[in-house]
């Protein structure tokens, strides 16, 4: 089921990547490329809840699916975390915090299931708080202005991409809790 209607949603938050890098080389106003870059994401991050809806009411599920949802999740965030650093518009403390644990809950994962444990480290409600937090978070910081002559995107942004940080350790302290006494299982 690579290029099922759900599936193919799910890759165009892959494809958007390069498309969002794209825009902040692109000859126009800073202030263009700031609205087109947080309506791009903004259109794709829609997708993640869209390829799960259209998923289940065509029951068209697979476990396909399920695995590159939240690689197009990760990949997304991470890419314009790096944007939005390389603008000087995010902290490289916020940055290390919500990639290494994307890579740390990653690598936890395949050995969770390479033990037979993949039900230990499931999705929870806090890595649901999390994702959600950063799709609200990035768009706040790439828009980078005042939206309806009052809110400082910005000064909101940083707010919210540091709670994303603060459920993001939350969420994988944790996974780590639920995964501990199998590991400690299988390490002696």
């Amino acid at each position: 089921m690579f290029f099922t209607i759900p599936t193919l949603f799910t890759w165009t938050r892959i494809i958007a990547i390069p498309l969002i890098v794209a825009v902040f080389y692109l000859p126009i106003e800073m202030e263009l490329k700031n609205l087109i870059a947080t309506s791009m994401f903004v259109v794709f991050a829609l997708t993640d809840w869209l390829d799960g809806f259209l998923a289940r009411k065509m029951n068209q599920t697979s476990a396909f699916g399920a695995f590159l949802d939240p690689v197009a999740d990760k990949f997304l965030v991470c890419a314009c975390l790096l944007i939005l650093l390389h603008l000087g518009r995010t902290d490289v403390f916020v940055a290390l915090i919500i990639i290494g644990r994307e890579i740390a809950i990653s690598a936890l994962r395949e050995w969770m299931a390479q033990l037979g444990a993949t039900k230990s480290v499931a999705v929870h409600l806090l890595g649901k708080l999390k994702t959600t937090s950063q799709m609200i978070a990035i768009p706040f910081l790439l828009y980078d202005g005042t939206l309806f002559e009052f809110v400082n995107t910005r000064q909101m942004g940083v707010i919210l991409i540091w709670v994303s940080a603060v459920l993001t350790v939350w969420s994988m302290v944790y996974y780590l809790q639920k995964a501990l006494p199998i590991i400690r299982q299988h390490v002696k």
